[in-house]
């Protein structure tokens, strides 16, 4: 008898520590929809005053939910693309009680669009970045920064300079060094392309005729259907931020499309500089991404808590055209991290 009742004993032990591992990571419906919002409602956007060497302006925010622990902030791709292409995860992170924030970056549909060429550096967005944690009272205890392409740029940058500020960081679709996603782009991508394709894409770009509808109407089907997203059908979300694309801003720190790289940003590389991230790290590849997937998994091995997910069918929106296997990843790392796993 005295043999069961300690059997019972540690089976009790057991359940309990399971539960409090569950409620550790996890909030109550009614306490993620009770965000303490006051006065009038505004659907959780905030407009945040950002200082820069040319005058304060404004950039839009929307929180979704409550959770002390977890706080993810999303930074979209471009430079100069919108937050809308990543409300896909309003699909995933509400019912898992994971707090995030949408943002346009300045220079964005959403935002303060100024016209001064000075404020497109990767220092000035990491600044804008920075100011945008502290109105939004993110910490080193529950602030989770997630960027796709562009977005992994600057959330690499951020990290190198305030990773103090973080608890776990999500780097998706971009290789650590421009001059190899260049590259990766010409010796392995571009060979896949029909060569009369590719001769007539090289020639327009050569000719820096960028405005001739003959250089999307190529590059849609041949590159950016095979490489950028892979549904037969583009998301909405997609499409709309497409619409609202800075081109201005855009063309200046990428170049004229995402084959390839050609603006401000061509010598970025950080390749050396990744062990001195020592938060938690994933990285995200994918099969058909613009991406180098092998350098994807190699940079989960260089930062100091690093781990690496695959999406077998994702392209450079492997959100989205591997969603099931990006989610469940990416939140599986949350979870691990705010576990301290």
């Amino acid at each position: 008898m005295r043999k069961y009742y300690k059997l019972w004993l540690v089976a009790l032990a057991i359940i309990g520590a399971s539960c409090r591992d569950r409620s550790a990571s996890s909030v109550s419906p009614s306490a993620y929809f009770n965000t303490g919002d006051t006065g009038v409602q505004v659907a959780g956007i905030k407009m945040i005053p950002v200082r820069t060497p040319s005058g304060v302006f404004k950039v839009w925010t929307k929180r979704f939910g409550n959770n002390p622990s977890i706080k993810v902030l999303l930074l979209h791709g471009g430079p100069a693309m919108t937050h809308e292409y990543m409300e896909c995860f309003e699909s995933f992170f509400p019912k898992e009680g994971i707090e995030f924030y949408e943002y346009d970056q300045l220079g964005s549909y959403y935002s303060d669009q100024p016209k001064d060429s000075s404020l497109w550096t990767v220092e000035r967005f990491v600044e804008e970045v920075e100011q945008v944690r502290k109105a939004l009272g993110l910490d080193n205890h529950n602030f989770y920064l997630l960027g796709n392409s562009w977005g992994g740029i600057l959330a690499m940058e951020y990290a190198l300079k305030y990773q103090q500020h973080l608890k776990g960081l999500i780097i998706c679709n971009m290789m650590a060094s421009c001059p190899e996603y260049g590259k990766y782009a010409e010796n392995v991508l571009a060979k896949q392309m029909d060569p009369k394709v590719l001769d007539t894409i090289r020639m327009l770009e050569a000719k820096k005729d960028f405005a001739n509808p003959k250089y999307m109407e190529l590059l849609l089907p041949n590159f950016y259907n095979q490489h950028l997203c892979r549904l037969p059908e583009w998301p909405e979300p997609v499409t709309r931020c497409l619409k609202h694309a800075n081109n201005d801003i855009y063309t200046l720190m990428q170049g004229p499309s995402e084959f390839g790289i050609a603006g401000r940003l061509a010598n970025w590389d950080r390749k050396t500089d990744l062990p001195r991230i020592t938060v938690p790290t994933l990285t995200v590849g994918a099969r058909y991404d613009t991406m180098d997937p092998e350098q994807m998994k190699w940079m989960s091995t260089q930062v100091k808590h690093g781990s690496y997910l695959y999406c077998p069918n994702g392209s450079h929106l492997s959100m989205w055209d591997d969603q099931q296997v990006f989610m469940n990843g990416v939140i599986d790392f949350i979870r691990r991290t705010d576990a301290g796993k």
